[in-house]
C-alpha cells in the first residue's frame, strides 16, 4: 500500500473545510447530505468541526463495479428529511467522472432547497465527463483508485486512518 494523503494531512485539511462551512453557513438552516457508505468517515470528521446549527442525513448510491465505475447510477437509499427551502451541503468521499454527483445534484434540486453546495474529501479532475461544481474541495489527486479514511476496496480498508493507492491499483 503506497499512502497517498497523511492522517495528519486529512486532519488539518478537514478542520479548515469545517472553518469554511462555519464562515459561510452563519445564521443558515444548514443540512449535510452524506453519500454512503464512502463519505461516513470524512462526515463525521467535518461535523466535528461545524459549530453551526446543522442538521445530518444520508443517502445511498450505487455506480461502481470493483474498481471502475459502471456508469449506470442508481440510488439505494434515500432522504429521510425534507430539505425544502433549506440550505444544503452534499459530503462526498471523491469525485471521479461525475456523473453520481451530478445524479445526485439533479434529484436534489427538485426538492427545491434554498442553496446547495457540495463537499468533497478527495478531487480526480483526470477522469471527469460531467462538468460539476464543487465548492469545497479536500485534496485534488490523480485518477489512481484510492483506499482509506472511508473509502473501501470490496468492503475493506475504510478503517485505515490515511488515504491510500492498492498495490497493482
Amino acid at each position: 500500500m503506497k499512502e497517498l494523503i497523511k492522517e495528519a494531512d486529512i486532519i488539518k485539511r478537514v478542520r479548515e473545510l469545517g472553518k469554511k462551512i462555519n464562515d459561510d453557513y452563519k445564521d443558515k438552516d444548514l443540512v449535510l447530505v452524506g453519500v454512503l457508505k464512502g463519505a461516513f468517515v470524512f462526515l463525521s470528521d467535518l461535523l466535528r468541526h461545524v459549530d453551526v446549527p446543522v442538521v445530518v442525513d444520508f443517502l445511498s448510491i450505487s455506480s461502481y463495479n470493483g474498481t471502475e465505475s459502471s456508469g449506470v447510477v442508481r440510488l439505494t437509499h434515500d432522504l429521510s428529511l425534507n430539505i425544502e427551502n433549506r440550505d444544503v451541503v452534499i459530503v462526498e468521499d471523491v469525485v471521479d467522472t461525475g456523473r453520481t454527483l451530478q445524479y445526485i445534484i439533479d434529484n436534489l434540486k427538485t426538492r427545491k432547497p434554498r442553496s446547495l453546495a457540495v463537499c468533497t474529501l478527495l478531487n480526480k479532475k483526470e477522469h471527469r465527463v460531467v462538468d460539476v461544481s464543487l465548492d469545497y474541495v479536500g485534496f485534488t489527486i490523480p485518477g489512481v483508485f484510492v483506499v482509506g479514511y472511508g473509502l473501501d476496496y470490496r468492503n475493506q480498508y475504510r478503517n485505515l486512518r490515511y488515504v491510500g493507492v492498492l498495490n497493482g491499483r
